[in-house]
């Protein structure tokens, strides 16, 4: 099975704004979801559904789907780890509330 990486403006905004030595690790373990590479984790509670990928003191908030036989990994939100789950689970209150 395809697999295929996505990234949204977001996550591609925080990975450049980094210095150089974080910015290429965050990157690689980007590209590496794609053979199931890094350190990776189903997130629970709130969070359910949604994957996480550690790199160093960064994490990456992620979404895997099945779609015409390919997989599709969606990178959502990146951020430093101290305030990553807090900010991406306000995110989603806030977009709930909108519905």
């Amino acid at each position: 099975m395809r697999t295929k990486v996505e990234v949204s403006p977001q996550v591609k905004e925080f990975v450049g704004s980094l210095a150089p030595v974080p910015r290429r690790a965050l990157a690689r373990a980007i590209k590496g979801l794609s053979q199931n590479a890094g350190d990776r984790k189903l997130l629970e509670g709130r969070l359910a559904g949604y994957h996480r990928l550690r790199v160093a003191n960064h994490r990456v908030i992620y979404r895997e789907q099945s779609s015409a036989g390919a997989r599709v990994i969606f990178c959502i939100f990146a951020e430093h780890r101290s305030v990553v789950y807090k900010i991406f689970q306000q995110m989603l209150l806030e977009e709930l509330s909108k519905q």
